[in-house]
């Protein structure tokens, strides 16, 4: 049975991965404690594909960044719904993002670029839950070469 935020989703024109990727490293995906839910570094990969790769004002354009945001915003609804025994129904905000863009020296627009993850959940949980406080912050470069690195603290009913 699909939830609210599922069918929004699938709206879209997107498909939520069945079950969060498996980790890059020796990490979690997410770590609960108490009502929070505590989502690792998330990255733009499609349900079945390869990882984007790219830096932002070098070789990506901030159109194609806000598009790996959105992936990476897509991969930690799966960690949510994976989180919340699959029931997203229990998500009752979205506390805080913090996203690092692999940014060129002078690229200034890393808000711009974490829009795209912001504007995705949003838009599939409604401004009173998806709606945060963020942090979007330009590094010189990111774990496997991807443009982008989201993290996320959600709160739980």
């Amino acid at each position: 049975m699909s939830s609210v935020v599922e069918d929004k989703i699938k709206a879209m024109g997107l498909a939520l991965p069945g079950a969060p990727l498996a980790p890059k490293g020796n990490y979690m995906s997410y770590n609960i404690t108490g009502k929070y839910v505590y989502l690792a570094g998330h990255l733009p990969q499609p349900a079945e594909g390869e990882l984007m790769k790219g830096r932002l004002g070098e070789n990506m354009t901030v159109e194609e960044g806000a598009h790996a945001a959105r992936l990476c915003g897509l991969q930690m609804v799966a960690s949510m719904k994976a989180a919340c025994n699959g029931d997203l129904s229990k998500v009752k905000k979205i506390v805080k993002v913090v996203g690092f863009v692999a940014s060129a020296n002078d690229f200034t627009a890393q808000p711009s670029v974490l829009n795209g993850c912001s504007d995705f959940l949003g838009e599939a949980f409604g401004v009173e839950i998806g709606r945060h406080a963020r942090s979007a912050l330009g590094v010189n470069v990111l774990p496997l070469g991807v443009p982008v690195e989201i993290e996320a603290i959600i709160e739980l009913h």
